[in-house]
């Protein structure tokens, strides 16, 4: 079983220092950007996950470790590993790895890093039982534990269960962050893929408020000459 460090060195053997000036870019790893700070190696996801498979049998206290590192992409691989990982345990192991998740929020620091776990560990864990800490998140000072918040319930979304994903939409409605504003979009666009009823309902008394970008994510799928309504105030 490799340790954390022998996992990191092989993360370090692949990198592409040319990507990783990109992806910093990319990131907004600039003084006042969302990924201010942020150091990368410059690794492709599909690279990172190849390393996933192969060192798939790890052990939370690794990807513990690996969480903690100041590279994102061993924060990736990390909660790849961590979901992967989830899909394969028993219910103390799972929630373990919901309780690491929850005390690791501030590791988890980019809307990729959110986006590929929060599904697929908090949505997975918070199925059956109290959706009350998703509720705790977005109600959070942190941009990323609200991002958490409203992607975790794309998992129940694909379970035909709105129920929260609308309610902390609301709640994220007049949030400041854009890309809050996108997450909260696209997973109202979610419900419309599979209830475009229901996501109209909810768009009637609130898309003439909602911050424009969100809006546009949210009626993404909608014909042009709906999107033209709803984008002039007339839908």
């Amino acid at each position: 079983m490799a340790t954390a460090a022998e996992i990191l060195e092989e993360l370090k053997s692949i990198s592409d220092p040319e990507r990783a000036r990109s992806s910093a870019g990319f990131f907004k790893t600039g003084k006042g950007g969302y990924g201010e700070g942020d150091r990368f190696l410059g690794i492709t996801v599909p690279l990172n996950r190849k390393l996933v498979r192969k060192y798939r049998d790890s052990g939370i206290t690794v990807y513990e470790e690996l969480l903690r590192s100041p590279y994102h992409e061993a924060r990736l691989f990390a909660l790849i590993s961590l979901g992967e990982a989830f899909t394969r345990a028993g219910e103390d192991e799972r929630r373990k790895i919901f309780q690491l998740y929850l005390a690791s929020a501030s590791r988890v620091n980019n809307w990729d890093l959110v986006d590929s776990s929060a599904p697929h560990i908090a949505g997975r864990w918070l199925e059956n039982r109290s959706r009350e800490p998703l509720y705790t998140l977005a109600a959070s000072d942190s941009l990323w534990e609200r991002r958490i918040s409203i992607i975790a319930t794309q998992h129940f979304i694909r379970n035909d269960d709105y129920e929260d994903t609308l309610a902390i939409s609301d709640i994220l409605l007049h949030d400041r962050e854009d890309l809050i504003h996108k997450a909260v979009g696209w997973m109202l666009r979610e419900v419309g893929n599979r209830n475009r009823s229901l996501e109209v309902d909810f768009l009637r008394t609130r898309y003439t408020n909602m911050p424009r970008t969100m809006l546009r994510y949210a009626i993404e799928k909608f014909d042009p000459e709906t999107r033209k309504k709803y984008l002039k105030g007339l839908a």
